[in-house]
């Protein structure tokens, strides 16, 4: 486990869907720790609970989704109970969050000036005119070139990637400890993916902030993440160093995300594939839910559901894979 005292604890986290048919469990016992400084991974496919878990950490799961088992901690405080509006002044001051798309993450009527002011002035004791000062010193940290004319244009008159700069920058507004980046670079050109994430980095050292990057690029994880926790069907099945998961992966489920990774070194090689899909929350299989799509399944494997032991690189499988590397 991370040596320095968690940030965010997120211990057995279930959500449920109520439906007309009975409840859905949609994040079934979920379990990780971020230390300060670090960023932490979570990655799968489309279904597998990555966005569900950012959600539920900040508080904006709506009903039917409920928070039916579990417990999530932020310095050693619990936040799962606390009344809506203590959550509210809790979002944006300890907890900052970026979204996929920066365009609606942005109000289209206001200057990207006075929204980073109204940010400011609500959670932070200054005035207007210190605000402003900080938001122009956030749009310089985060590259917005020319910040002092760019301060008074509105979202509309930003590029994505720029836009995107000013979404973190609304994120750091109130010095959080914590963010959650929810695919935070999917809708942006590679080129401008790598400055993203080259600046959540350097932010995440210098700020001492811990981020929570969801996403389902594997590639963007190696490239950014301290840690990795892979998900599948609403479980974690595998955690650890990104370099040890991702160059030695325990579960199968891994084993063919990093295969399905273009390689520089094998540059005619056929791509591998996963065979099936994310299973739907009504037809969650027994046992391990992978095993209809694993070929080192066993009757074992269809029958009980394995658990995540505690330590530094573990995987929920019943035979985890030792020796096969990726390259």
């Amino acid at each position: 486990m991370n040596a320095q005292p968690a940030l965010l604890s997120v211990r057995d986290l279930r959500i449920v869907f109520d439906g007309r048919r009975g409840p859905l469990t949609a994040l079934d016992g979920v379990s990780f720790e971020i230390a300060p400084g670090e960023i932490l991974g979570v990655v799968g496919e489309s279904g597998a609970g990555k966005s569900l878990t950012g959600t539920a950490v900040i508080g904006l799961l709506d009903p039917p989704g409920r928070l039916a088992g579990g417990e999530i901690r932020l310095s050693g405080q619990r936040i799962d109970n606390l009344p809506a509006e203590t959550m509210r002044k809790l979002r944006g001051r300890r907890i900052g969050a970026i979204f996929q798309d920066p365009l609606t993450s942005l109000h289209p009527l206001l200057t990207v000036g006075e929204q980073l002011v109204e940010t400011i002035t609500t959670h932070l004791p200054v005035g207007k005119a210190e605000a402003r000062k900080r938001a122009l010193d956030l749009l310089k940290e985060v590259g917005i070139p020319a910040a002092e004319t760019r301060i008074d244009h509105y979202p509309h008159q930003f590029s994505g990637g720029m836009r995107q700069r000013v979404v973190i920058a609304l994120a750091l507004c109130a010095e959080p400890t914590l963010i959650i980046a929810d695919e935070p670079t999917t809708a942006l050109d590679v080129s401008i993916q790598a400055q993203i994430t080259t600046l959540l980095k350097r932010l995440c050292r210098e700020h001492g902030t811990a981020i929570m990057l969801v996403t389902h690029d594997m590639g963007v994880i190696a490239e950014t993440a301290d840690r990795v926790a892979v998900m599948y069907a609403g479980r974690v099945v595998e955690i650890g160093p990104v370099e040890e998961v991702t160059r030695r992966p325990r579960h199968p489920y891994t084993a063919g995300l990093m295969a399905s990774i273009p390689s520089v070194h094998r540059r005619n090689a056929a791509l591998n594939q996963i065979d099936g899909s994310m299973p739907r929350l009504n037809a969650i299989p027994t046992g391990c839910a992978f095993n209809p799509r694993c070929g080192l399944a066993t009757d074992l494997c269809r029958q009980t559901k394995p658990s995540l032991p505690v330590s530094d690189h573990a995987a929920a499988c019943h035979f985890p894979l030792r020796e096969i590397a990726h390259g």
